[in-house]
């Protein structure tokens, strides 16, 4: 399928408006931008500078019905005029997106190649090009926006060998064959005279190409197709195209040049609507409004705090002219006053008056908690994961009580691994063919096999509480000394764990050393190291009190009771 023609044709395509709506308010909370939280629900449009911003209320903010309701979210309601902006921003959606980010790869996945040729080049593209970091980046764009889209790029000029970079969702539109991508359009704009022309770039991906086309337009329409060569920053991508604006990418049918990652389907937003209903679902879906709550408690809690400055009240007679037209003043650091010409308080009133109001900490507290509480669970995330006690008391606890208390964040992360699993094996795959294709690079190839992906374990278990396990293990006679060396220290390979195998059993003795039932390691040796004689058995009249089986000292009654004369028999 070609770029599109052009012309009056609305940019995005009308079917897709409704989700970059959305990403519009998505954005706003990932940035926690207040200017852009006020532009998304109150239409604040920008006029020159940052401070000359005027705010344009929309009449939708004074009806009713639904569209009323959400335009009057905190973020929505209009501004009394004159007065200042005073709401304050908590950034509980970066927070979530972060969150999210780093329980899928702060321990980047391992990823096997089946050969070993494939596996050199792909750990040497890995680490050169920032692989894992792009992943981090990835997932914490797809937490906000409910997708993100992996693109592998080259430039031989730069690099030796392809990278991946990550394309947030409101710069991209998707064509779906049911959940698998079929064909997607990235875009990037240009203003060059600052007015209300914008030149738009299109790149679409499509299975064994890439096709490029650039487009003079307005904000709102595409416009008509101009040569790539008229953006300055698309000269080079210019001389690389065929004659049909297409550049060759080698895959075999079934693969792109980008994958797209769900964060989590269903997106309930769009389950009605074709073009949208396998676009993923954001963290913040369904979230708004109760972040919307948050940011309003905290701003009233900063009101307490403005409101509750000290204030003194006093007779205009204390008072210090300025001179006409200047007005007058109270100095508070005045410590002799003039003898003022006035009666004495016979009723004890006073003077000058203290207005302090109180500020309501632990009403805000409470509530802001709670409220937080309710958003990272309705995102899918477990209170402690956030720092928060409400799963249990705060205190030191094991990493199986740890992954008790993070039970939910634990099942999400488990959830969004099945979703980031099939695309990374097919941006793998699709890596090191394009890295054969453009750069010829021998003994790669298209792997025959895909790559496995293995992921790291959530919570990592404490040193102690692993070697504590292990002492266990030998102690029960349950685990072999390779696989307490492999529990010990599972990043090693087969070779180093035999290696330390070997040194145990050396060290030991074979392995036969430290039973349970030889505790000191000596074997049939004494102390000494020399075998001990065998003691004759003591004779029985002779022999002092029996020792208990364990040990320790003899039990008296038991050994008078042996040699006690039996008692006479009853008359």
């Amino acid at each position: 399928m070609p770029l599109p023609k052009g012309g009056s044709n609305p940019w995005p395509p009308k079917e897709h408006q409704a989700a970059f709506d959305r990403f519009n308010v998505w954005s706003a909370w990932w940035t926690g931008d207040p200017d852009a939280l006020a532009r998304a629900y109150i239409d604040l449009e920008a006029q020159g500078s940052a401070s000359e911003r005027n705010f344009a209320p929309r009449r939708t903010q004074y009806a009713g019905g639904v569209i009323g309701a959400v335009s009057r979210f905190f973020w929505g309601q209009p501004p009394s005029v004159g007065s200042l902006r005073n709401k304050l921003h908590v950034p509980i959606g970066s927070d979530i997106a972060t969150t999210s980010a780093d329980l899928l790869f702060s321990e980047p996945p391992a990823i096997t190649l089946p050969t070993a040729g494939a596996q050199d080049r792909f750990d040497t593209i890995r680490d050169d090009a920032g692989l894992d970091a792009a992943l981090v980046e990835a997932a914490e764009v797809a937490a906000a926006f409910g997708g993100v889209f992996l693109r592998i790029r080259w430039d031989k000029e730069l690099r030796e060998h392809p990278w991946i970079d990550a394309v947030h969702p409101d710069s991209a539109v998707p064509e779906f064959a049911g959940p698998a991508l079929k064909a997607v359009t990235f875009w990037q704009s240009f203003t060059p005279d600052g007015g209300g022309v914008v030149i738009r770039h299109l790149e679409r991906h499509e299975p064994g190409k890439i096709l490029h086309g650039t487009y003079r337009g307005t904000r709102d329409s595409l416009g008509r197709p101009v040569p790539l060569a008229e953006v300055k920053s698309l000269e080079g991508i210019a001389g690389e195209v065929n004659e049909d604006g297409a550049i060759p990418t080698g895959l075999p049918d079934g693969l792109l040049s980008a994958v797209y990652v769900p964060n989590m389907r269903p997106a309930r937003l769009w389950r009605d609507r074709p073009a949208l209903a396998y676009l993923g679902r954001s963290d913040y879906s369904g979230v708004e409004p109760l972040m919307d709550a948050l940011d309003e408690v905290y701003s009233s809690w900063m009101r307490d705090i403005r409101l509750a400055k000290g204030r003194l009240v006093v007779p205009q007679a204390y008072m210090q002219t300025q001179g006409r037209g200047q007005g007058a003043v109270f100095d508070v650091d005045q410590e002799i006053f003039t003898q003022l010409n006035m009666p004495p308080q016979t009723q004890g009133g006073a003077q000058i008056t203290i207005s302090q109001f109180a500020i309501r900490v632990d009403e805000h507290q409470r509530s802001a908690q709670q409220l937080v509480d309710q958003i990272v669970r309705a995102a899918g995330y477990s209170a402690q994961t956030f720092g928060s006690d409400a799963d249990g008391a705060a205190a030191a606890a094991t990493a199986t009580e740890v992954n008790a208390k993070d039970r939910r964040s634990a099942i999400t992360r488990d959830k969004k691994i099945r979703y980031w699993t099939p695309e990374l094996r097919r941006l793998v795959r699709a890596l090191l063919v394009i890295d054969a294709t453009v750069f010829n690079t021998k003994g790669v190839g298209d792997p025959e096999e895909p790559p496995a992906i293995d992921w790291e374990d959530e919570v990592s278990e404490a040193p102690l509480t692993v070697a504590q396990t292990a002492q266990a293990l030998f102690a029960a006679q349950s685990a072999s000394i390779e696989t307490r060396v492999r529990m010990v220290n599972p990043e090693w390979d087969d070779q180093a764990v035999q290696e330390e195998v070997d040194r145990i059993k050396e060290e030991t003795g074979g392995g036969m050393g430290m039973g349970m039932g030889d505790p000191f390691g000596m074997g049939d040796e004494g102390p000494t190291g020399q075998p001990s004689e065998e003691e004759p058995p003591p004779d029985e009249d002779s022999a002092g009190p029996p020792a208990p089986p364990g040990g320790g000292k003899p039990a008296p009654a038991a050994f008078l009771a042996k040699k006690r004369p039996p008692a006479p028999p009853a008359r």
